[in-house]
């Protein structure tokens, strides 16, 4: 999910609706957001369906106020439909407030058993409205208190911002799994999970938000709080991979630069020979064009993408994505007809999708398909915030690198090492590679709640 606040700008609506497009790959399926106006009253408007859809002619954008929150909902099978679609708003005695959230906690279960004894009531399936009931239920005055006691209790990768009719608090993960940054526009701040954001708006970029940090946004200025001592820069490796845009900064290292230089280094790790590279639109651009750099083999548009299908990686339901492939891609037939191809891609989850890019090619006349894959083997599911549930749905927990090249016709099939992805941040973060190596940096609540329970 994509999050962005707005502080001390005014027409923070129109300013939110012009960065959630900007963070509209990180999640299709609603959006949302939530405005004070002048006299602190909230208003709310959110939606199934693109930010344009939802947005584009409603009279919310209209709505006067210099202060709100949004987000773009990425949903899996199990967390889809309107009620999910966050941000979520809250009337409470002690103030109204509104939480967006990015991530996944792995003792949702736990602290959500925890708050049903006490008398909670949840209509979603939300992190946010977890972290709602969390702040409401602790007994001190001070807000940020409430906060961060809440925040101690969580366990996983997240990212939330949390409004109230005067202010405006960013936290991040304590392993920094989820990014999450401030930008300055005007005499306001703005607060995105992405620095892309901030180039369409006209924003500069300030800083990232700090692993383990709360940051308070008022008539203050930025205030600054560590709700742990326990602090690490553990950024999740898919969102360098596939997930954020090539545009963006994430703590102080580029994804285009990230994608490009394991591209160089996979070409070093799995040479190939062949007549031309071509990489899989859009998020393996950039790696295949380091793959031809390094190798001395022309880089060929050989894959055209059809510009208004959805990503299908984060669509809810598995049919929809092998539906929509043939939809999302064509190939170029007379720059691939004849060739060897080495066919670039930032990784591979289920391997559908990489079966069918293989048949397009060869369908097209490809003489050859090398398929090189700029991450390692995915070989465990995420537990932070990524579509990979089960070890049964990925292609590489139960085959080794033959079976894997069987299974979607490539002629070779090489991936990139834990160590190359690593080296490729350039030394700005460890990187968690739990999905590939299965060394989760935090333990598994989720997973041991649901053995206890069979």
């Amino acid at each position: 999910m994509g999050v962005i606040a707005v502080y001390g700008v005014e027409g923070a609506a129109r300013v939110m609706y012009s960065g959630l497009h900007m963070l509209q790959h990180r999640g299709q399926e609603g959006a949302g957001m939530v405005v004070f106006d002048q006299g602190g009253k909230g208003v709310h408007h959110r939606g199934l369906g693109l930010v344009s859809e939802v947005f584009g002619h409603s009279p919310f954008l209209k709505q006067e106020g210099s202060i709100g929150i949004g987000g773009t909902q990425y949903a899996n099978a199990a967390k889809g439909g309107l009620d999910n679609v966050q941000p979520l708003f809250f009337q409470h005695k002690s103030g109204d407030f509104a939480v967006a959230g990015d991530g996944n906690l792995v003792n949702y279960r736990q602290i959500k058993d925890y708050l049903e004894n006490r008398g909670s009531i949840f209509h979603t399936s939300t992190d946010a409205e977890l972290l709602a009931n969390l702040i409401k239920k602790t007994s001190s005055e001070a807000r940020i208190y409430h906060i961060v006691c809440a925040l101690n209790m969580m366990e996983g990768g997240f990212a939330f911002v949390i409004l109230t009719k005067n202010r405006i608090y960013a936290c991040r993960d304590k392993y920094g799994i989820k990014p999450l940054c401030i930008g300055r526009l005007g005499n306001g701040y703005v607060v995105a999970s992405e620095s892309c954001a901030f180039d369409y708006i006209g924003a500069t970029m300030l800083r990232d938000v700090a692993p383990g940090e709360v940051v308070t946004i008022d008539d203050h200025g930025l205030r600054s709080r560590q709700y742990s001592k326990f602090q690490r820069r553990m950024m999740c490796g898919m969102e360098y991979i596939y997930l954020a845009r090539p545009d963006s900064d994430i703590d102080g290292c580029n994804v285009h630069a990230f994608r490009k230089e394991s591209g160089r280094r996979l070409y070093r790790e799995q040479p190939a020979e062949a007549d031309i590279v071509v990489g899989v639109p859009d998020s393996s651009l950039s790696a295949a064009i380091g793959y031809a750099e390094e190798s001395g083999i022309p880089y060929e548009m050989g894959l055209v993408k059809n510009r208004y299908v959805a990503r299908t990686f984060i669509m809810p339901v598995q049919e929809d994505r092998m539906r929509v492939v043939h939809l999302k891609l064509s190939a170029v037939r007379s720059i691939v007809s004849g060739k060897r191809i080495v066919m670039v891609d930032d990784s591979i989850v289920r391997g559908t999708t990489s079966l069918q890019i293989v048949n397009l090619l060869r369908e097209a006349g490809a003489k050859e398909v090398h398929v090189r894959i700029a991450s390692p083997m995915m070989k465990h599911p995420c537990y932070y915030g990524v579509d990979t549930p089960t070890e049964e749905e990925l292609l590489c927990s139960h085959r080794d690198l033959e079976e894997a090249r069987k299974a979607i016709g490539a002629d070779s099939l090489g991936y990139l090492s834990c160590e190359g992805a690593v080296a490729s941040s350039f030394g700005c973060s460890d990187l968690c590679l739990a999905c590939f190596n299965g060394n989760y940096p935090t333990a598994l609540y989720q997973m041991e709640y649901e053995q206890d329970e069979e």
